[in-house]
């Protein structure tokens, strides 16, 4: 785990959240609609993406959220691009980010710069099926039970410490489009829910380990 060991994200009146998305932004939509309910406890102050057209700008213009395009062709190398999203997210000072279906691995380095306070959504019940076709994955070995993971994000591919999960039935006549639109569903109500526990409550990250509500 990039991260000091039992670094705390303390929770805060109003948390910061940026939140970081390659496509449409369904998301961070979901994030929008909850952040001005009262007693949420954080607030989207920033979008980052890698596509100037991606759909999820519209979405930040739209609820009247500060967006910045950092995209790869932009940069010299993977590095110089990296640095860029730090620097890009950095301007916002967020307390949480947030990836929501942002579809680049992040360095170390950007990590270490954010320690403990990266969190990304997954369409599997982790640690089973990584990676980018865990839908598919899931389908592919039969299984009858699926799901959606938040977890805090370290430097291996979707390896962090788990928030949180919920479980959702592979039902006889699913394809990857059908089970991947139910995750979703899934996916946003648990989305906002954790980063609702974490604004309110507190984040800790110990290890291997990620507590909400330790502080």
């Amino acid at each position: 785990m990039h991260t000091p060991s039992g670094h705390p994200v303390a929770a805060t009146s109003v948390a910061r959240v940026v939140v970081l998305a390659s496509g449409a932004g369904s998301n961070l939509a979901a994030l929008l609609a909850a952040h001005d309910s009262p007693g949420f406890g954080a607030r989207v102050v920033g979008l980052v993406t890698d596509k100037p057209d991606a759909g999820a700008l519209d979405l930040a213009r739209g609820a009247g959220i500060a967006s910045a395009v950092v995209a790869p062709a932009d940069f010299a190398d993977r590095a110089d691009w990296d640095r860029g999203v730090g620097e890009a997210v950095a301007v916002f000072r967020p307390d949480l980010v947030v990836l929501a279906g942002f579809m680049r691995i992040l360095s170390p380095a950007f990590l270490d710069r954010f320690p403990g306070r990266v969190v990304n959504t997954h369409p599997a019940l982790l640690p089973a099926f990584p990676g980018a076709h865990g839908v598919r994955d899931a389908l592919a070995h039969g299984v009858k039970v699926t799901g959606c993971t938040v977890h805090v994000v370290d430097a291996g591919v979707d390896t962090g410490p788990i928030l949180a999960q919920v479980a959702v039935p592979v039902l006889p006549d699913d394809d990857e489009a059908a089970l991947h639109e139910r995750i979703k569903v899934a996916e946003r109500a648990l989305l906002v829910e954790t980063v609702g526990r974490i604004a309110r409550e507190g984040l800790t990250v110990t290890g291997g380990r990620a507590v909400v509500g330790a502080h």
